[in-house]
């Protein structure tokens, strides 16, 4: 006869500690422990990875990103202009985008998509989410190469309604380019600079007429050879000393007001598309949670010429630094970085004393922001800053405590909208004991 056993505590007890131990087998993150992890599959990062992979062996140099496929912003940047100071030869952005992921691929590096890294678990060590499970990586050396970002609407606190078709240029070009999809038929764009160009081509070939381009500054943020031709695009006017002051339109956009700085004046301009170009701020998430200095200028992480991060064998390059500049620019900061990671990889350690770099006004911020003994230049040889008001024949100046260090005219305007670059040789009589260095006008 057989008998039957009434399940007890002792029983729900263990029964309870196995399914424990199988959930916690489940959600133990799967260990990477490559030499290099680069955070960013955009120029700076894959550049990084194709110098790096072939002398540290395939799969030792791995790469995350949190998007779908690697290539950064250029890969959905649909027009010309990309490659020409990294590539020497000039490509469209997808082009562009697709031949930097085949260079870091051909050199060995190992590139994981849709993988976003939400924060660190030791020095060098990083937790990172993906479709497959949860991951951990413990590197040697890590390089942060997460870019920027256009501010949206709500950071830039215009007031007004609530509708749809207010797009940043990223979003109406992943719209366009990635999705197919159509926006609108009259658009205002919001800013000057170069990026502004791109997003009047993008809803060009979407078949979106810009019927007005607006700027805060008195003269166009672009350089002359952009803005002139960029001109012939233009449905409307480029309206200098200009902002929005209300955005009009329940459900879709319907208009937006505008205002001259100088007398107050308003009007209103019917559209149905607004684009927010520029208004950078650096996607500085890791650097803040992981306790790195930023920049005080830049929002970004502070780092040396060396392009060094306030934690040993954690090093920055591109956009992230000095946002925003042009996609071959954050490519050669790559390049710049990874030459460097060597060296600390080979156990080459940055000397102690080193010495900060502070823009002064008219200067908004200076990168790098550290100059140490015994390091090298900067990438290209350049400091790079950035203007809040158009000087056209700049005088800089560098100083140090009391003594005025250099002074040097540049042949070339430092304009809001656009980095102004300083040759580096301005630092060559720098006293490492003489207290922060500025640079001004």
């Amino acid at each position: 006869m057989s008998t039957s056993h009434t399940p007890g505590a002792a029983d729900y007890a263990a029964l309870a500690a196995e399914l424990a131990a199988t959930a916690a087998e489940a959600a133990a993150p799967e260990l990477r422990a490559p030499d290099v992890v680069i955070v960013g599959a955009g120029p700076a990062g894959l550049t990084a990875a194709a110098e790096l992979a072939p002398a540290l062996g395939t799969g030792r140099v791995l790469v995350l990103d949190r998007e779908p496929a690697a290539g950064g912003i250029p890969r959905h940047s649909d027009h010309t202009g990309y490659g020409v100071r990294d590539l020497k030869r000039v490509l469209t952005g997808p082009a562009y985008a697709r031949t930097l992921v085949d260079k870091a691929l051909a050199a060995g590096a190992d590139i994981r998509t849709e993988a976003t890294v939400t924060g660190w678990s030791g020095d060098r060590s990083l937790d990172v989410t993906t479709p497959d499970g949860l991951l951990r990586v413990d590197a040697r050396a890590v390089i942060l190469a997460t870019g920027a970002r256009e501010r949206p609407r709500s950071a830039r606190l215009i007031p007004g309604d609530r509708p749809s078709g207010v797009y940043t240029t990223g979003q109406l070009q992943n719209l366009v380019h990635l999705h197919h999809q159509e926006v609108g038929r009259r658009a205002v764009v919001v800013g000057a600079e170069l990026v502004s160009w791109s997003a009047v081509l993008t809803l060009r070939e979407a078949g979106c007429r810009t019927v007005l381009m607006t700027t805060e500054h008195e003269h166009p943020d672009a350089y002359a050879a952009f803005h002139l031709p960029g001109r012939a695009l233009l449905d409307g006017r480029l309206a200098t000393g200009t902002r929005i002051t209300r955005i009009i339109g329940r459900g879709r956009l319907r208009a937006v007001e505008v205002e001259e700085t100088a007398t107050g004046r308003r009007h209103t301009v019917e559209c149905d598309t607004l684009i927010l170009t520029g208004d950078w701020i650096p996607d500085h998430e890791l650097v803040r949670t992981g306790g790195l200095d930023l920049d005080p200028g830049t929002k970004g992480p502070l780092v040396d010429t060396a392009l060094r991060t306030s934690r040993p064998g954690v090093f920055a390059a591109g956009n992230l630094l000095h946002a925003v500049d042009t996609a071959d620019i954050a490519a050669l900061d790559g390049r710049h970085a990874a030459r460097h990671v060597r060296l600390w990889l080979d156990g080459h350690r940055a000397h102690e004393v080193s010495v900060p770099i502070v823009a002064d006004a008219p200067f908004r911020w200076v990168a790098p922001g550290l100059l140490r003994i015994g390091d090298p230049a900067p990438p290209r040889g350049r400091l790079l800053l950035w203007t809040d008001r158009l000087v056209r024949a700049p005088k800089v100046t560098v100083r140090q405590g009391s003594r005025t260090l250099n002074r040097r005219t540049v042949p070339w305007p430092a304009a809001p909208g656009r980095v102004f670059r300083v040759p580096w040789n301005v630092l060559r009589d720098v006293d490492p004991k003489g207290g922060p260095i500025r640079i001004g006008l």
